[in-house]
């Protein structure tokens, strides 16, 4: 009855303790907009189910939060890095990420 029939913004978070994502939907034919927040507190093995089955869109935005924020999406149909090379070590995203080489301390 609602109609979230467009996926236009997902986006992953790290608030600390928890890792999650934000989701922007929007209804393209009664003209609502609804944000969804989901969280998961493993940091170790953050997980969650996909929504590509749901909105297509979702399959490239997924990829890019797994790439920088390491959460990993269950039965995803590509989950792999988008952005940075296969060999590439941590989670640039994350509050927690360190590296000497290319951060800026203040």
């Amino acid at each position: 009855e609602t109609e979230f029939d467009y996926l236009f913004c997902l986006t992953g978070v790290d608030w600390g303790e928890e890792l999650g994502v934000i989701y922007h939907l929007e209804s393209t034919t009664k003209r609502h907009i609804l944000v969804v927040k989901v969280s998961t507190a493993d940091r170790e093995n953050p997980e969650l189910d996909t929504v590509c089955d749901l909105w297509f869109t979702a399959e490239f935005h997924e990829r890019e939060v797994f790439d920088f924020f390491g959460i990993r999406f269950r039965n995803h149909p590509n989950l792999k890095r988008l952005f940075l090379t296969e060999d590439w070590e941590g989670y640039p995203l994350r509050k927690d990420y360190e590296d000497d080489v290319n951060m800026i301390l203040h």
